[in-house]
């Protein structure tokens, strides 16, 4: 586990919202919910506002008592998976390969809050998908633990032409009484009272291409996905290389020269070199790209304002929002109200 009890640990709305929402497919009210936890029901509808973790594990704990329904958490993995779909879509289009997704997997987590980490690892045969969650007071809870590894497994499944299943699932947890909807979410092979929650792979999965999406198809205005690494100069090979590996990894967060070096197969004095020839530098072509992006992901009104700063590399919706007034004078729900956008 990553750390204790943290009272500054925060989560996002969404992230209760979808409790709420598995819970009213059981029967439970919200309000009833809200009542229990001292929550305001406006401010559960503004996606950048924040809430103390604990305020997580007690709806949780509120919902799983009023719906009689200990796998809740299994049902939270797939209101989160469906949810991120059309985020799920974009990371097809940025990852070539599994590979390239598992690297970016750990900053997904970062869209619920602070929950937790994905951690990847490799043992002989098999890669494993370790849950770490920040708070050692969740460790031993079914809910969150049960929702990562679902969504997990719903996403893994999702993004290849071949199937990807599960050789093995992990809990931290004991056993429960019952198991059958953790079979029909994880299969047959389960294990119980382990030092951490984890799922297991073939590890030839590493190799497996992604689906490629046509975003062409979204907005009628929009033009396809692939366009977005094209260079003003579309027989500069170098500069749509070079927007292509920035795109790639700017979800991890900071990117630097180095990283995009190596993705490039060239030294860092070399990329510098051949910047100077062209008359920029990396910092400048890292602005451009997160410029361009940002607004033709602004474009598609089904990415939500998180999805973009994610994608973007930005910590949080607020740090995107205020590099974005600083380039265009508006804010990001602003420029996306202009018509013919």
């Amino acid at each position: 586990m990553v750390g204790s009890m943290n009272k500054s640990l925060t989560v996002f709305s969404g992230t209760l919202n979808a409790v709420f929402q598995a819970a009213e497919q059981f029967g439970v009210v919200q309000r009833d919910l809200l009542l229990a936890a001292d929550l305001d029901e406006a401010m559960l509808r503004q996606a950048d506002q924040r809430f103390p973790v604990n305020v997580l594990y007690d709806v949780y704990a509120s919902a799983e008592k009023a719906s009689n329904n200990p796998d809740l958490g299994l049902t939270v993995g797939r209101i989160s998976f469906l949810t991120g779909l059309n985020l799920q879509l974009y990371m097809g289009n940025i990852c070539h390969d599994v590979r390239d997704y598992l690297n970016l997997m750990p900053s997904l987590l970062k869209l619920k809050g602070d929950i937790g980490e994905l951690q990847t690892r490799k043992q002989e045969q098999s890669i494993i998908v370790e849950w770490k969650p920040l708070s050692a007071d969740s460790s031993n809870r079914r809910h969150l633990s049960d929702e990562v590894l679902a969504a997990t497994a719903l996403v893994f499944d999702s993004l290849c032409i071949l199937p990807i299943p599960i050789q093995e699932a992990h809990f931290s947890y004991s056993r429960p009484a019952d198991t059958r909807r953790l079979q029909v979410a994880f299969g047959n092979h389960l294990r119980f009272d382990q030092p951490v929650s984890a799922l297991y792979f073939d590890r030839k999965i590493l190799n497996y291409p992604l689906v490629e999406q046509d975003y062409g198809a979204g907005s009628s205005d929009s033009r396809r996905f692939q366009n977005l690494f094209d260079s003003e100069d579309s027989t500069d090979n170098f500069l749509s290389r070079l927007r292509r590996s920035i795109t790639q990894y700017l979800p991890e967060g900071e990117i630097g020269l180095d990283t995009v070096a190596a993705d490039l197969n060239v030294s860092r004095r070399t990329l510098q070199r051949r910047l100077r020839d062209k008359g920029t530098q990396f910092s400048q072509v890292l602005q451009d790209v997160r410029l361009h992006l940002a607004v033709r992901y602004l474009s598609d009104k089904r990415l939500a304002m998180a999805e973009i700063a994610f994608l973007l590399g930005y910590s949080d919706q607020a740090t995107f929002s205020n590099a974005f007034k600083s380039w265009y004078g508006m804010s990001p729900s602003e420029y996306r109200l202009k018509p013919n956008l």
